[in-house]
């Protein structure tokens, strides 16, 4: 937990920051401005207080005007002014001008107390498997995992099992000798030696197949790995942090996942729940993307309206956050003001299902029965999709499939749709 200073001016102005910080995972003390402070200290002072900042401290100042931020510059700290209607996402700016880069964002109490537990899991060496849909910040949580444990000054080394060359999975994750297959020019280390020291986050850890399952097993259990064509084991220490948009304990009842392995996996298990349900951290994620964007742009920062707010706070997100950041960055792009208005939000809800309109049979030609089971998984998958309102993690689990499986299938009908 990150720890920043509220000068007595500040809270006796906006009694209500206080709250809102310890709830984005601050903690918060309460001091005065000319008070002795530690070298690294952060302060949120008034305008009036700035003789007595730093570099790295907030200035606030309450006024009547449009809000405005004016990021710290030549030795200059940041500097925020807000009027009461904006008070609400001024508090979520100055938490994320605050938070250090490794920490998520967050705003909702739940959040911060699913912070708090993940930061003694993190100062522990156990493998941990992270659940939640996607776009639920699976791998910031990842990240934010490695950043608060010993391993912080080694290697942090993320993968996407699911854009792994299923031919190549196991030479990718555990190595391979010079000669061991075709094209092996080269001997390679493999992910996992190449994170020894470190951690190693294998997201969507559902799409391994079960013969490299057991192989990971025996990796996580005896901390050793045998490259492709090697006789002999490496040892190797590294922690593992897995990630899953499906339930595990569900796939392994469908024997899709190894139960050993998940009993392996999940020894402390995180359940980041859909930003639907957390919508305290809507406008900490909406004033973190933000920022980011106007650093990109090299551009002045832009300030959403209240009533821009209520609109992205009453919003289900199925998408969650990578929805959000889509509907904002569209917002600046497109938008006529100043500020981000409620008609600047363009959001259109899920993605409609594909509408496949197949070309009627040729009646002199016989049905054939590879043709007709074809359609019928087609239909299924058009079914799922309109059931699930075109959520594509939630067709598949609808189906019992992968969203790899998924993605081939309405690849298969696209193709079908242009021929």
């Amino acid at each position: 937990m990150s720890s920043l200073d509220v000068s007595r001016g500040v809270c006796a102005l906006v009694p209500g920051l206080q709250h809102w910080l310890e709830n984005a995972f601050y903690t918060v003390r309460i001091v005065d401005a000319a008070s002795p402070r530690e070298r690294e200290d952060r302060r949120v002072l008034l305008a009036t207080e700035i003789a007595h900042a730093t570099h790295r401290d907030i200035l606030i100042h309450c006024h009547a005007d449009a809000p405005s931020l004016v990021p710290a510059a030549n030795g200059l700290p940041a500097r925020v002014a807000f009027a009461l209607e904006d008070m609400g996402f001024a508090f979520a700016l100055i938490a994320e001008l605050a938070r250090p880069a490794c920490i998520p964002a967050v705003g909702d109490a739940g959040s911060a107390r699913l912070m708090t537990l993940a930061g003694r899991v993190a100062r522990s060496d156990a493998t941990v498997l992270i659940q939640g849909d996607t776009g639920t910040g699976k791998e910031g949580m990842a990240r934010f995992l490695h950043a608060q444990s010993g391993r912080a000054n080694r290697d942090f080394i993320a993968v996407n099992c699911a854009a792994l060359p299923e031919t190549m999975m196991e030479a990718m994750l555990f190595g391979h000798r010079k000669g061991s297959f075709t094209g092996a020019a080269n001997a390679s280390e493999g992910l996992f030696l190449a994170a020894d020291g470190g951690t190693l986050f294998l997201d969507e850890i559902a799409e391994l197949p079960l013969a490299l399952q057991a192989k990971l097993l025996r990796a996580l259990q005896e901390g050793e790995v045998l490259p492709v064509g090697a006789t002999h084991p490496v040892p190797v220490n590294v922690r593992v942090i897995a990630a899953c948009n499906r339930n595990l304990a569900e796939e392994c009842a469908a024997g899709r996942f190894r139960e050993d392995l998940y009993w392996r996996l999940n020894v402390m298990p995180l359940e980041l729940r859909p930003l639907a349900e957390r919508p305290g951290d809507v406008a900490a994620i909406a004033a973190a993307m933000l920022l980011r964007l106007s650093d990109m742009a090299k551009d002045a920062f832009v300030w959403p309206t209240a009533a821009a707010l209520d609109k992205l706070s009453a919003h289900a997100w199925p998408g969650n956050a990578r929805e959000l950041g889509n509907v904002l960055q569209r917002a600046l792009v497109l938008r006529e003001g100043d500020r981000i208005e409620p008609a600047d939000l363009h959001m259109a809800g899920a993605p409609q299902p594909l509408r496949i309109v197949s070309p009627a049979p040729a009646p002199a030609e016989p049905v054939r029965l590879r043709d007709v089971a074809r359609q019928s998984k087609l239909e299924a998958i058009r079914t799922a999709l309109r059931e699930t309102d075109g959520h594509r993690a939630a067709a598949a689990r609808k189906l019992g499939i992968s969203e790899r499986t998924l993605r081939y299938r309405l690849a298969e009908m696209r193709e079908l749709a242009a021929a």
